[in-house]
């Protein structure tokens, strides 16, 4: 029998709310954020802990990194190879992580952006600091295992990290509706401020400061805004200036040389490119011209991108315009956002640190239980072995006169001598007080002769010693907060002294970067534009010396000041504006640059249909009109604006722009109908309206009619159209009010 179908009558909305918020506490826990614990996302920690399942340690052989990827995916993280490997690249690169947890073997990327080679060429093996740090202790039941997603094998909750990896490495992550973002920090200084907390636990952030000044990038650089840096690691969040390091190499001759040989954490990746590209702008817009050359050096070596000066450059005023303008200076959003508890949470670096040290004294707590169980049970051995050397001549009997190894185990564990040959009644009574314990007697059967050997016994006998010595000082840990404080203060200390490096990132308090602009000289020039769309800006002698053939080739030419405007009127109702400085100015049989290029102006979508400058109309007025024959008059300082796209007019939907043109008074318009309908009216009947308004109706149309064009007749003009094979006079046409039907012709 088919079992019934359960319809579950929910409200939709809620349904929804319930599954985002669960997809979102998914990706948020299980994917982009790191637990606060061990500093490690999820897809991290496993394939670290693949690394240690599969043996590949820092004492051995390389092992290929597809085959870590696909064990990983495997086993505990189905989630596609590409996230695997890309953690798996991340965690081997110097330049982006503080302390590298990964050794890699082959092209594992650059700092310049370059990415690393597939997966089937790498290899990789844990760092040695990785081993004893991260993975270490996890055959002492110091954290909890649970079922991987097929629940066919077991993965660790979390890794017994004994170092604040969070803070360390930092991390970056985008989760839903939030982001982590924490910076990398000095691997002594950390500690020292680890173990300061554990000292003091009411250490405020001002106090652990001291011992945590800032940040550390693997990219050295200079943090800017040192006094900022309180009230970051107080509340989470800020944003730390940080800019590169720019040295001033002397040449001969004057020539000398700006060099950077550290750069923003920031900058890494494509972002060097971009400054190189950036740097290239400055030079071509010619915001300085201090640079004559510049060449990207950098290696394995370390940065270095080298900009060659012209003879007398001014070198303050060149770097400060490269931190202004470049991303030589960058900023680092902070956001220590991070799992604690189960849950998402920003933490300043006090709190960080406060559950890095109850997570230690966890894992020290499991960890000196475990090794005390060990002890005590290899103690109730050697007690066993050492009370049968006693007896051993007994126990022999007893083996020997035993028909199974049952009889002999309960003669030894229960003193039951019945089924036991003995030589001596005293044999019997003696054998009948024995009371080993189970372990003791599986201990005594298994023993080999050769324990009876004097040496043998004595070393048992210090072995007992060494135990006994062992359980004292784990029952001292466990039952002293204090003595496991410096347990774990002395394995600190050790890994401070073996692991730690100079700092790489200097901490000071720069003033903001102040560019001095140099004055640009106004001159008047010729914008020249031809009918494809190529502009360029000439001087006024060049264009005089060509006039002829600058107008004859070029659509608009237009005399305006360098420190000019171009307005670009579209059909589609927009203004572009374009810096006149921003055109190229040369020579005459120069190209040009097409304006797409220069402006916001796209051609495959829109067309222009008016081009002047912007110093033209700020006094003036202009006419629109549109092919539903909508028509009004702008004041040019509307157009005064300093976006450099806004709206010029306000169109309906489905309506176009066709016309643009300077206003004035005495002149007539002729509107010209698809189905030849014309209408003449006069330009003042067009009121003055702004920018952002429709207009007014300036001819009736029929249905399914519009214009196909506007004419602009001024005083005594005489114009002609063709109509079907006809001239039609323009200028002959009657003077009729706005808003009426027009003659057909």
């Amino acid at each position: 029998m088919r079992q019934e179908e359960q319809i579950i009558r929910t409200e939709y909305s809620e349904l929804m709310q319930k599954s985002f918020i669960d997809y979102a506490m998914s990706v948020i826990i299980a994917r982009a954020l790191p637990d606060v614990r061990d500093g490690l996302k999820p897809v991290q920690r496993r394939t670290l802990y693949d690394m240690q399942e599969l043996g590949i340690r820092y004492d051995r052989p390389y092992r290929k990194s597809a085959r870590i990827v696909g064990d990983t995916m495997g086993k505990y993280h189905p989630h596609g190879d590409s996230s695997i490997y890309g953690a798996l690249v991340v965690m081997a690169q110097d330049f982006k992580m503080g302390l590298p947890l990964v050794d890699g073997h082959g092209n594992f990327g650059s700092i310049e952006g370059d990415g690393a080679a597939a997966m089937r060429y790498t290899e990789a093996r844990l760092q040695k600091i990785t081993q004893e740090t991260f993975l270490a202790d996890l055959d002492k039941d110091v954290v909890d295992f649970v079922p991987n997603f097929d629940e066919t094998e077991k993965e660790p909750e979390v890794l017994p990290v004994r170092v604040p990896n969070l803070l360390l490495n930092g991390s970056e992550g985008i989760a839903v509706g939030m982001t982590t973002s924490i910076p990398p920090h000095n691997f002594a200084e950390v500690i020292d401020g680890v173990i300061a907390y554990m000292k003091n636990p009411d250490i405020n952030t001002e106090q652990m400061m001291k011992y945590i000044p800032g940040p550390d990038f693997p990219t050295g650089g200079i943090v800017a805004n040192r006094d900022e840096l309180l009230a970051i690691y107080a509340t989470g969040t800020g944003k730390i200036k940080i800019r590169g390091r720019v040295e001033l190499e002397r040449g001969k001759g004057g020539k000398d040389r700006l060099v950077i040989t550290e750069i923003p954490y920031t900058m890494i990746g494509a972002n060097i490119g971009k400054f190189l590209n950036d740097v290239y702008a400055l030079v071509e817009t010619k915001k300085t011209n201090d640079i004559v050359d510049i060449t990207n050096q950098s290696s394995k070596e370390g940065i270095r991108i080298v900009l060659e000066l012209r003879r007398g450059a001014d070198v303050e005023n060149l770097k400060n315009l490269l931190y202004k303008k470049t991303k030589l200076e960058d900023t680092f959003g902070v956001n220590m956002l991070a799992v604690a508890d189960g849950r998402p949470e920003t933490m300043g670096l006090v709190p960080i640190i406060r559950h890095h040290v109850n997570f230690q004294y966890e894992l020290a707590t499991r960890k000196y239980k475990t090794l005390l169980a060990r002890e005590l049970d290899k103690k109730e051995i050697q007690e066993g072995l050492i009370r049968a050397c006693d007896v051993i001549d007994l126990i022999i009997e007893i083996l020997r006169g035993s028909a199974n190894v049952k009889d002999a185990r309960a003669c030894l564990t229960e003193g039951v001598t019945e089924g036991i040959r003995f030589k001596s009644e005293q044999s019997r009574r003696d054998a009948a007080q024995l009371r080993f314990t189970e372990r003791q007697a599986d201990a005594i059967l298994e023993m080999r002769l050769y324990r009876l050997i004097g040496l043998e016994i004595e070393a048992l006998l210090r072995d007992h010693e060494k135990t006994l010595s062992n359980i004292a000082e784990y029952e001292e840990i466990l039952s002293n907060r204090g003595a496991m404080a410096k347990v774990i203060i002395r394995e600190l200390e050790g890994y401070k002294k073996e692991y730690s490096r100079p700092r790489r990132t200097a901490l000071e308090n720069l003033e903001e970067a102040v560019v001095e602009e140099k004055k640009i000289e106004e001159m008047d020039v010729v914008f020249l534009m031809d009918r494809f769309g190529y502009a360029k800006t000439v001087d006024v002698n060049t264009y005089e010396r060509n006039r002829e053939a600058a107008d004859a080739e070029n659509r608009y030419v237009i005399t305006c000041k360098n420190t000019d405007r171009i307005c670009i009127f579209t059909n589609r109702g927009q203004m572009h504006l374009l810096k006149v400085m921003d055109l190229p100015f040369g020579k005459f049989r120069d190209k040009g640059t097409p304006i797409d290029n220069l402006s916001n102006y796209n051609s495959s979508e829109e067309s222009f249909l008016y081009i002047t400058n912007l110093a033209a109309i700020s006094g003036a007025r202009l006419l629109f009109g549109t092919r539903a024959a909508m028509l009004k008059v702008v004041d040019g300082s509307e157009f005064d604006v300093a976006k450099r796209t806004t709206a010029a007019t306000k169109l309906a939907d489905g309506d176009e722009l066709i016309l643009v043109h300077p206003y004035a008074e005495n002149e007539t318009l002729v509107m010209q109908s698809e189905k030849d309908f014309f209408l003449r009216i006069e330009a003042s009947q067009i009121p003055e309206k702004k920018k952002i308004a429709v207009g007014v109706r300036g001819m009736r149309l029929g249905e399914g009619d519009a214009l196909a064009a506007i004419h602009v007749l001024s005083e005594g003009e005489g114009r002609s159209v063709e109509v079907k094979g006809r001239e039609v006079a323009l200028h002959r046409l009657h003077i009729a009010n706005r808003d009426t039907k027009g003659t057909k012709k």
